[in-house]
């Protein structure tokens, strides 16, 4: 690996686990045994880092997501594997991250922004299709309003005042999850939620 892709993806950990602010270009240079001198001949600044960072994260949302779509059996087999792993991804994240990046870090946040309106509308309006194609999801929904809306509160999991509510985030993302499948799910989806929600429940105890 690259001293630069190495640098982008030790800060991307700690970021992730420390919050953005609380990190400094010292720090990530002494997790990484180098001077910060290195990581200036590859960053001009920790804005520059940042946006690397975040660049990171997209192609890794990307992949996850697009190998969530390629693994399932079904519409809702795919949502309920992207829940799985948004939700293995807030175990490990600070609270702090989305506050650092919107108050510090204009220009990554607006990239981050950019990507949330681009792919992740466009791949659940292509899951919501999927679903009405497969029986599993209501004909007279509109696909276009549905996915702008299941977008726009994913996000909102990711507020610091969410987070930092008395309600677990994996919790928050489950019941939001599960009652906007059976908001669109036919008698044939309904049953499917009911099935993976047994599954699930059964894995746990």
């Amino acid at each position: 690996m690259e001293t630069k892709d190495r640098i982008a993806t030790k800060a991307h950990e700690l970021f992730l686990r420390y919050g953005i602010r609380s990190i400094s270009m010292d720090e990530i240079a002494a997790h990484l045994g180098i001077s910060k001198k290195t990581i200036y001949q590859s960053f001009e600044d920790k804005d520059s880092l940042v946006e690397a960072v975040i660049e990171l994260e997209i192609q890794e949302n990307m992949h996850d997501c697009n190998l969530c779509k390629g693994q399932s059996d079904n519409a809702i087999h795919e949502v309920y594997l992207a829940m799985d792993m948004v939700q293995e991804m807030l175990k490990g994240m600070n609270p702090s991250i989305i506050f650092d990046l919107e108050k510090y870090h204009p220009k990554a946040f607006r990239k981050m922004h950019e990507h949330k309106n681009d792919f992740f509308s466009r791949i659940t309006k292509e899951n919501i299709e999927r679903g009405i194609e497969e029986g599993l999801y209501r004909a007279d929904i509109n696909a276009d309003i549905l996915s702008r809306f299941r977008v726009g509160t994913m996000f909102m999991i990711l507020a610091p005042d969410v987070l930092l509510s008395k309600y677990n985030p994996a919790v928050i993302l489950k019941e939001m999850t599960e009652n906007f499948l059976f908001g669109m799910a036919t008698q044939k989806g309904t049953e499917l939620i009911q099935q993976y929600k047994q599954q699930r429940l059964k894995a746990t105890q």
